[in-house]
């Protein structure tokens, strides 16, 4: 019975996502949202709890065991994901609760959020790849209607290269799983991993590879295939893009990692110095573009692509405490990017805009506000003693331990331009003096409801800055499962190796 909790973090957005479509009134949508998003928490952070434990939770799906059947499995790595997801999830939705306009909740927009939920989690916890695939189509559905919710013109124009450019994505993603399918015959990730360790021709496992490389790093904005994410990430209302930017790339990064350390674990080094690259130049890249705008949400989509480089560079020097830094990474900039948005978002409705030459005086005007974004912008920056600052020193001691110095200085110079690009939005919009008034007092008081979640975001990361041993020690053991895949096919084909 125990089993049975792998699925409640997918299933209670999914009744919760029904739900709404029945009962259409938004006061019963807020309240049936806000609901699953505490249950669906909860959920995951008791199936966090047990699995820490257990090391493994596996429900195989109709009684039917695994190959055969379909499974979820939850390990360390999927369990903390589905709990910062959740964790994300309901913070979001209390900060839409003043952000989406009545008209975009009677289109549906909780229903949407939460099939959007409902397919991040299933992502996570799938043990199956034709699944994974099925949940890739979930969330792209939910996502790219929320993105064009609303109808804007410049919605639509984000909302088509997003799409375009993911059904790419998908399309190459269900080639790579046919031709591996065709090699091994099974969809199982345990079976296939399982399989593929028997393998002595390696051409067609390094071709699904490369499939799955360009599919996954589609997603995950990866260079050079990054081009849609600043494209679109600051089109829709700001809870959207908060959700976004915390949560969809970091699907793509945890599918780059499962596939690499579990099923092509045995080719990695094949791959390695490609995915250093790649690391490199995504950082590289995307803290240029963000150097180069003079607009919040821009420069705060750029510099997704500029810090999921990071967590490339962890899977790519594979190592222990590599991965341990980049499981910790994520985690921080999952808190850290959802935050910043959505204190952009306050910066926008107070001001009216984002652009930061129109900006300025609120560190006089709102000092507390000026608290709130300076905790997750300098974190992003990699300031010490706040969490960025860990995740980074964790990536860079990996690299030198194994003499990787160039990629450990690219990772220092892009650190200190997302320094920069963080001073500069604090220098125009909070230091520098007013050039127009802030909206009235009326509409202040209406936005209090705006900072609850922002404030809980800066005090997690500030929790991980100054108490997150115990968090970068479940990072170390997640890491450890990583890179024994033996545990993972053991646990769900129910063998020993």
């Amino acid at each position: 019975m125990m089993n049975n909790l792998v699925i409640l973090p997918i299933f209670v957005p999914f009744i919760c996502a029904v739900l709404c479509l029945i009962f259409r009134s938004t006061n019963a949508q807020r309240f049936l949202s806000l609901s699953g998003g505490v249950g669906a928490t909860l959920a995951a952070g008791l199936l966090l709890q047990i699995v820490h434990q257990e090391n493994h939770l596996v429900l195989h799906l109709g009684g039917w065991s695994a190959p055969f059947g379909i499974v979820l499995v939850a390990d360390l790595f999927s369990s903390i994901m589905v709990l910062i997801s959740s964790i994300m999830g309901i913070l979001v939705t209390v900060y839409s609760l003043r952000d989406i306009d009545e008209r975009r909740k009677k289109l549906y927009y909780f229903p949407l959020f939460n099939f959007l939920i409902m397919g991040v989690n299933g992502a996570f916890l799938t043990g199956d790849i034709f699944n994974l695939y099925v949940w890739f189509e979930v969330m792209l559905i939910a996502s790219f209607v929320l993105l064009a919710l609303g109808g804007e013109r410049r919605q639509l124009e984000g909302a088509f290269k997003y799409v375009a450019i993911n059904l790419v994505s998908s399309a190459l993603f269900l080639a790579g799983a046919g031709l591996l399918y065709a090699k091994v015959g099974t969809l199982n990730m345990a079976d296939i991993a399982l399989k593929l360790s028997d393998q002595p021709d390696s051409i067609l496992i390094n071709s699904t590879a490369t499939l799955f490389l360009i599919a996954f790093g589609v997603k995950a904005a990866l260079f050079p295939f990054f081009f849609w994410l600043p494209a679109s990430y600051h089109t829709p209302p700001t809870a959207v893009s908060a959700i976004f930017a915390g949560l969809l790339t970091k699907v793509g990064v945890y599918a780059l990692i499962r596939s690499f350390t579990l099923f092509f674990n045995e080719n990695f080094a094949v791959a390695q110095d490609l995915l250093l690259g790649l690391a490199a130049l995504t950082m590289i890249t995307g803290v240029l573009g963000a150097a180069a705008k003079y607009d919040i949400r821009k420069i705060l989509s750029f510099h997704i692509v500029s810090q999921i480089g990071y967590m490339i560079m962890g899977l790519a020097l594979h190592t222990s405490l590599a991965l341990a830094a980049t499981v910790f990474y994520i985690i921080h900039h999952i808190i850290v990017k959802t935050n910043l948005f959505l204190i952009g978002g306050i910066v926008e409705k107070l001001k009216g805009t984002g652009d930061l030459s129109k900006l300025g005086g609120l560190y006089k005007a709102l000092p507390w506000l000026a608290v709130l974004f300076f905790i997750p912008a300098f974190s992003l920056g990699g300031i010490p003693p706040l969490s960025g600052f860990w995740a980074k020193f964790g990536l860079i001691k990996a690299s030198l331990e194994i003499e990787t110095y160039w990629i450990a200085g690219i990772a220092l110079v892009v650190g200190i331009m997302t320094l920069f690009s963080m001073t500069k939005i604090w220098v125009e919009a909070f230091w520098k003096k007013e050039p127009q008034a802030l909206l009235n007092h009326k509409t202040q008081k209406n936005l209090k409801l705006l900072y609850a979640p922002a404030i809980i975001m800066a005090a997690m990361t500030i929790y991980l800055g100054l108490f997150g041993q115990s968090v970068f020690g479940l990072a170390e053991r997640t890491a450890e499962q990583l890179l024994n895949p033996s545990l993972y096919i053991e646990a769900v084909l129910e063998i020993e190796l």
